[in-house]
């Protein structure tokens, strides 16, 4: 089939291809994501592809993949860059979209900044899931490091359509070494669809600072579903209120969740360059390029 077109974007530096899938049969394999991050010029931390609609009163679905090829069910980072693409092609602000993780609705303001409403936070130990029953998700019995001085341990876990576990620190979250204690994490047993991974300290009156490794993409700049994860978590463990600033690697985000249990996230998205690829191979062009 002849090539797709796609867009190299970033939310806070959350690397992003969005990918115009829609008016085909086929889908990005996992052998493009993987070739497609091989690049430097592409890397990536997650692929948003767009296709048709397959829902009554949605707009588009969009399928992520993560970096190692792997399927995501959520990505609030890379909803913003689908929107701001979108709402360039079509002068459209509102939208409303299907992933593998349920209905969004997303929307482009005056100033740039794009919502997403993520949706309902899960916590049921089933739910999110992990492999034993804990009737307390607001801390988990998990360690990292000797068992009288562990260096992270009782994390908050949470579903935001994909499972996260938050460790909560005093000291400066980049104290930690989360490029190796991330990947153990992640593929803990008790994390039967492995998890990401985020080390949070509150830093001011309703303010976070995070660091997050991301399931099947490791350490990121910012991760849109861990954001809103660890503002949930704040406010279930009383650390802050219900809508508090998120400071990542990458910038600040500003997470909401509203009275109605939906949790919104408000952020930039950046455009980087656009081409097209072969979906099922990786192979790509910019658009002024003949080649990669």
């Amino acid at each position: 089939m002849a090539r797709a077109p796609f867009a190299k974007m970033n939310g806070l530096g959350n690397e992003i291809i969005v990918a115009d899938m829609r008016s085909r049969a086929d889908r990005v394999t996992a052998t493009a994501a993987v070739a497609l991050n091989a690049d430097p010029a592409t890397k990536f931390d997650q692929i948003m592809a767009i296709h048709d609609a397959r829902t009554p009163g949605t707009d588009w679905f969009v399928d992520i993949l993560n970096s190692d090829g792997s399927s995501a069910q959520a990505c609030g980072n890379g909803m913003r860059c689908v929107v701001q693409a979108l709402a360039a092609e079509t002068g459209r602000k509102m939208f409303t979209f299907e992933t593998v993780a349920g209905i969004l609705n997303a929307e482009e303001h005056a100033d740039g900044t794009i919502s997403v409403d993520m949706g309902r936070p899960k916590f049921g130990w089933r739910e999110i899931p992990l492999a034993e029953e804990f009737r307390d998700t607001r801390a988990i019995e998990l360690q990292i490091g000797p068992i009288d001085a562990p260096v992270l341990h009782s994390p908050s876990v949470v579903s935001m359509g994909n499972p996260h576990a938050i460790f909560w620190v005093d000291r400066d979250v980049w104290s930690y070494e989360l490029d190796r204690f991330g990947p153990l994490l992640e593929n803990h047993p008790v994390f039967p669809e492995r998890a990401n991974i985020t080390i949070a300290g509150v830093t001011g009156a309703d303010q976070l600072t995070i660091r997050t490794w991301e399931r099947g993409a490791g350490l990121t700049k910012a991760c849109g579903s861990a954001a809103c994860a660890a503002a949930v978590a704040a406010a279930r463990t009383r650390r802050t209120g219900r809508q508090v600033s998120i400071i990542a690697p990458g910038g600040p985000l500003s997470v909401e969740w509203r009275g109605d249990d939906h949790v919104v996230l408000t952020g930039p998205a950046e455009w980087e360059f656009s081409g097209s690829f072969d979906p099922a191979t990786g192979t790509w062009a910019r658009d002024t390029e003949s080649a990669a």
